[in-house]
């Protein structure tokens, strides 16, 4: 039994490209744009980036009265806080989305 060659090289497997989507939220504006930078940075070599997506920034507001029992002059505190979003896109393979994303940042 004798084999034809065709004169083609065998062709390596594809690998598939995922179109994955990171969402990183904070308080700290700050903090957050320095962890998105280090995913950029991880992720230029060779891949596909969208730039990140500022969405907006949501706002929890809380008012308390001053007074713990109710009595006295009718004061109110106002507290607030605001987390921020960003959303990254990438489209890589997983496995080497695993590696970007398992970088080590300190929690600020």
């Amino acid at each position: 039994m004798a084999f034809k060659d065709t004169g083609k090289t065998p062709m390596e497997p594809e690998v598939a490209i995922h179109q994955i989507r990171i969402t990183l939220t904070s308080c700290n504006v700050k903090f957050l744009e320095e962890v998105c930078a280090d995913l950029m940075r991880g992720a230029k070599k060779g891949l596909k980036v969208k730039e990140p997506v500022r969405m907006p920034t949501k706002t929890l507001r809380i008012t308390a009265r001053k007074t713990p029992c109710g009595e006295g002059s009718k004061t109110w505190d106002h507290f607030q806080m605001r987390t921020h979003k960003q959303l990254i896109t990438l489209h890589s393979p997983s496995e080497i989305a695993k590696q970007i994303t398992s970088i080590s940042t300190s929690l600020g």
